[in-house]
């Protein structure tokens, strides 16, 4: 039973201001795993307050501080990866190979990806007379959510700091676990007092007072369409910047070309991974319907590899986060067979032997047509779509009809073919041939998938104001 009852508030483990407590359930055994303090406006007010001591001297470090900051995290990082790793398995059903494999240490990549860019960035530039710098915007209110909670907040955290803003965590309530452990990191690596604060909490009222205090320069959020919207409408009275990377219904065209069997099973397993519960998943399959029911033998083949069980055991599939996430998923899986979607494995109900627990059985549906619920919603769930085309341009037109636009997935033998259809594919992340997350390329969408960019010197800029100071030079 872990209880998380305090916040990280100005370099000091602090009681909320309004003693309230949070139960946090473990997803594979529908058991209270432990608790967390539910923050208020009050407690905002004071992390705020933090932030914004800390700003003006953390803000004017320079380089070579941030950087010794950044590496004691790391160092610090690396002596908890494993009890983060049984953190993330306890609080959102991850299994022990992807928490241990994927799951707690992309944390530590995100802080040396930021260590790497802040060696060379340029914070400066001279145009004639004038001198163009970048600034820290101040102190940034970062909502992170449960699904990869780590890598989440360090893709947020990483560049914040080492740009020079001062952060507000609120990690989400449903596995709030890593981010405390996170804030014990953060200690451990000796940063100033209130650089970096912890405010647990639910989204309406902790993230709500984030994103409308008058103290907060920024908030970037990483969530549903939904609460990104939320989160602008309450920052617009301060006309703060509002970062945000949102849902997504990711098109999988599957060229007449490519060859099926890695492309399929590479697809299925992106969509399986994590329970499905990653918004770049390859969810929406578009296949040659002359070659459909190669690919759907090859797609039931390959989801049915992806057994459910016990998530600290061998299983390859653990699930999904909470109750109402399971009953969301439900409803969609009966909605495509309600909308007459063909299911070619998988279904409705749990699995058998796994009563107890927020398991789903992984599913694949095939004669899917773009007007259906399951084309169009965002599932996240281990739920493929695979819809028909018969040209190209009809794949790639049911490719980008859809409100989303965070990632793209094309596949083919000829690469300069798949270049092609990949540029016409309206999304800020497209993957040819199953390549892999690249930390050294911008991760975004476009749409309704948010705005802004993840990773690198592009977060880093996501964190900077632009000053031009003219006459700064002499005249020639």
């Amino acid at each position: 039973m872990r209880d998380h009852l305090q916040f990280y508030i100005g370099g000091q483990w602090v009681d909320p201001v309004t003693p309230a407590t949070l139960d946090v359930i473990n997803p594979a055994t529908e058991a209270v795993a432990g608790r967390i303090s539910r923050g208020s406006s009050a407690d905002v007010d004071r992390a705020v307050a933090a932030a914004r001591k800390a700003f003006t001297a953390w803000s004017r470090t320079s380089r070579e501080e941030r950087l010794a900051a950044l590496e004691r995290i790391v160092a610090a990082f690396e002596a908890r990866v494993g009890d983060l790793a049984e953190a993330i398995t306890e609080e959102m059903g991850a299994p022990a190979w992807l928490s241990q494999g994927v799951q707690s240490p992309i944390g530590i990549n995100h802080f040396k990806t930021a260590i790497g860019v802040l060696k060379d960035y340029s914070f400066a530039e001279d145009r004639g007379t004038a001198r163009i710098v970048k600034e820290p915007i101040g102190v940034a209110a970062l909502i992170t959510p449960w699904n990869w909670p780590i890598h989440q907040i360090c893709a947020k955290v990483a560049p914040a700091l080492a740009v020079g803003c001062t952060v507000i965590l609120k990690p989400s309530e449903v596995s709030p676990f890593s981010g405390q452990i996170f804030a014990e990191i953060v200690e451990a690596a000796g940063l100033p007092a209130g650089v970096f604060n912890l405010v647990q909490g639910e989204g309406p009222v902790v993230g709500a007072a984030l994103s409308s205090h008058p103290g907060v320069d920024m908030v970037s959020i990483t969530g549903s369409t939904r609460a990104g919207a939320e989160v602008a409408r309450n920052a617009a009275a301060t006309i703060k910047r509002v970062h945000q990377e949102l849902g997504g219904k990711s098109p999988n065209i599957v060229l007449p070309d490519a060859d099926l069997v890695p492309a399929i099973t590479g697809s299925v397993n992106g969509v399986m991974q994590n329970s499905g519960q990653s918004c770049r998943a390859p969810t929406r399959m578009l296949a040659p319907n002359h070659l459909m029911d190669q690919v759907c033998a090859i797609a039931k083949e390959v989801a049915e590899t992806w057994a459910p069980g016990d998530p600290k055991g061998n299983s390859r599939i653990g699930p999904v986060v909470s109750k109402g996430q399971w009953d969301r998923v439900q409803y969609f899986i009966n909605k495509g067979v309600e909308e007459g979607a063909q299911l070619v494995t998988g279904g409705p109900g749990k699995p058998e032997g796994l009563e107890t627990g927020y398991f789903v059985k992984p599913t694949v549906f095939r004669g899917v047509t773009n007007d259906m619920a399951v084309a169009q919603e965002e599932i996240f769930g281990p739920v493929l779509c695979i819809l028909g085309y018969d040209s190209e341009d009809e794949a790639i037109e049911i490719g980008n009809d859809t409100p989303y636009g965070l990632a793209g997935y094309v596949h083919s033998k000829d690469i300069d073919h798949a270049r092609d259809v990949a540029s016409k594919i309206r999304a800020g992340y497209v993957s040819i041939n199953n390549a892999g997350l690249n930390l050294d390329a911008p991760f975004g969408g476009y749409k309704q998938s948010g705005n802004g960019r993840e990773f690198s010197n592009f977060a880093f800029d996501e964190f900077l104001e632009l000053k031009s100071m003219l006459g700064y030079n002499p005249a020639p």
